[in-house]
């Protein structure tokens, strides 16, 4: 088994999570990446290879929440074991400095618009939501909406689906 073989798959493991939590693709699809490991000779079983995908989602997702340049990210992994190989810590490297905005955390709460400079009573409650996302500059950035109670529902229903999409992972 070739070690550019190995490091093809990483890649690809990498790139998946990424894609996801950017919001370009509904999950990780842990099948796909177990098929690109087999192919290039590396077989893992099942609890590894969802021990590998959510170390590597928890590495990203901490990379976006502290800021971390590519460097940055890569000086953690180092501090953090002396093992990683050398290629690896170049894919990562590569990888994040080619990512897109990463979602980071989110926030809402819920509140009531009780009047307006045009309507005495409203009494209509809404739901208010922060998004926090890093740049790929590594620039936190902060994006907020409001949402009415039916758009909320509906935003609710697709956050259930994103969930059973994540349960297969």
């Amino acid at each position: 088994m070739c070690d550019h073989l190995i490091l093809i798959s990483y890649f690809k493991q990498c790139q998946l999570i990424l894609s996801y939590l950017q919001g370009l693709t509904r999950g990780v699809d842990s099948s796909e990446i177990s098929t690109t490991f087999q192919r290039n000779g590396v077989n893992l079983d099942e609890n590894t290879l969802q021990s590998i995908i959510r170390f590597l989602m928890l590495t990203f997702r901490s990379a976006g929440k502290s800021n971390l340049s590519a460097d940055g990210l890569v000086s953690k992994l180092e501090a953090g074991c002396s093992k990683w190989p050398k290629a690896s810590l170049q894919v990562v490297h590569k990888l994040w400095t080619k990512q897109g905005p990463l979602l980071v955390d989110m926030q809402w709460k819920l509140g009531m618009a009780v009047s307006s400079d045009t309507c005495r009573s409203l009494n209509s409650p809404f739901v208010s939501v922060l998004l926090k996302i890093a740049e790929p500059s590594g620039q936190l950035s902060q994006k907020s909406f409001e949402m009415t109670i039916p758009q909320f529902q509906n935003f609710h229903k697709q956050f259930k689906e994103m969930a059973t999409v994540l349960e297969t992972v």
